[in-house]
């Protein structure tokens, strides 16, 4: 097996943006878009930040998988690594599903009253019956999985061609990066998505009627594996390229929000605000990655308890915020004591739970937890 050297920038940069899904969940709480529960005062003003991180925070979590999925293959056959992807993907959401999303079905419930009585007798009685949202059977903030572990065992022969031949696609691409804004010809694809398919699919988080989504996500999980496996090219282009690429995001996230206060949606708004969308998303991963590379490529002991705990705290993290949101949602608070009650509820009692987790090693395969050495942790 080939030796790789790590990128902890990488390691920093998910422990990041799984932080942030944090805060976004515990935003969705106050912004007017449909969410599982909501508060009693919504606030308007929320959703111009939530649309910003919104629209590439997930994007950027499929190009690190991606290139996690390269370093992991580094060390592994392919029916190693499938085996991996099954047990630290499979594992968790079939027991998330079965076991930590059931109280946000059930407090949602609550919350609409379409049902009544204790937690125990929903759980025994209708918890895990019908397909979510007639039914209550559901993977909810867990979609991510499913998502991934397809991906993996779609792409897993392509990847082992790729790393195992010089080929004239990675070579095209070095040669292609020796300037650095034609990064942006990655754009070519996620916009002829979102321009001529999005329209059409409604993004479901449900598989088998999310094809938008699906295609936009493999995209970029293919973009991650092929832009690690060009070495330090891609670094050195974005060095060179990130201060263009912040101007471009910021001017682009602009242009959005002048065309969503302003203009009525026809056909020049529709592949305009496409562009600006798709750029938009790819400036600001293409920024994350740059500035992480410049003042995070470096461990700690701190990157190597968040970077295991990481996984965790993301399965329970939403149930946790909703079970707390439940009980704040008619209390006249206002949005500052409210919010930080979720937050620091949120982020406290999982890491109380993962303290717990912790020294159960039962409970270390129903949470994606591996060794507790930095070097063998697998990005999700």
């Amino acid at each position: 097996m080939e030796k790789t050297i790590r990128r902890y920038d990488l390691d920093w940069l998910r422990v990041i943006v799984f932080t942030l899904l944090i805060f976004y969940h515990v935003g969705m709480f106050f912004v007017p878009w449909g969410w599982h529960i909501k508060n009693n005062v919504i606030y308007d003003w929320l959703r111009w930040p939530m649309l910003f991180l919104n629209q590439w925070r997930l994007p950027i979590l499929f190009v690190i998988s991606g290139m996690g999925t390269y370093y992991a293959l580094s060390k592994r056959t392919i029916w190693q690594f499938l085996w991996e992807r099954n047990s630290r993907l499979g594992i968790p959401l079939l027991f998330g599903m079965l076991v930590i999303v059931p109280p946000q079905v059930y407090f949602e419930r609550l919350a609409t009253n379409a049902f009544s009585g204790s937690y125990w007798k929903y759980f025994i009685t209708v918890a895990h019956s019908g397909i979510y949202p007639e039914g209550n059977f559901s993977w909810h903030h867990l979609w991510f999985l499913p998502y991934l572990l397809i991906f993996s065992i779609l792409l897993s022969p392509v990847f082992i061609y790729l790393k195992r031949n010089t080929t004239l696609l990675v070579d095209w691409i070095k040669k292609l990066l020796q300037k650095p804004l034609r990064l942006y010809l990655f754009c070519i694809p996620l916009y002829l998505l979102e321009a001529l398919m999005e329209p059409f699919f409604d993004v479901t988080h449900a598989l088998v009627d999310d094809w938008f989504n699906l295609c936009f996500s493999i995209v970029l999980f293919f973009y991650g594996f092929l832009l690690i496996s060009i070495g330090d090219v891609f670094w050195k282009s974005l060095e060179l390229l990130k201060k263009k690429a912040l101007i471009a995001g910021c001017i682009c996230f602009s242009g959005q929000v002048v065309i969503w206060l302003f203009f009525e949606d026809g056909y020049v708004v529709h592949f305009t605000e496409a562009l600006l969308k798709v750029v938009n998303i790819w400036s600001w991963i293409l920024v994350l990655f740059a500035f992480s590379a410049q003042y995070l490529n470096r461990s700690s002991k701190s990157l190597a308890y968040a970077n295991r705990a990481v996984y965790p705290f993301y399965i329970l993290h939403q149930t946790i915020t909703i079970c707390i949101a439940y009980y704040l949602m008619d209390l006249d608070w206002g949005f500052i004591p409210k919010a930080t009650v979720l937050v620091v509820g949120t982020f406290g009692v999982s890491w109380l739970l993962y303290g717990f987790i912790l020294r159960v090693p039962i409970l270390h395969p129903l949470f994606g937890l591996k060794k507790s050495s930095l070097s063998k942790e697998k990005y999700i």
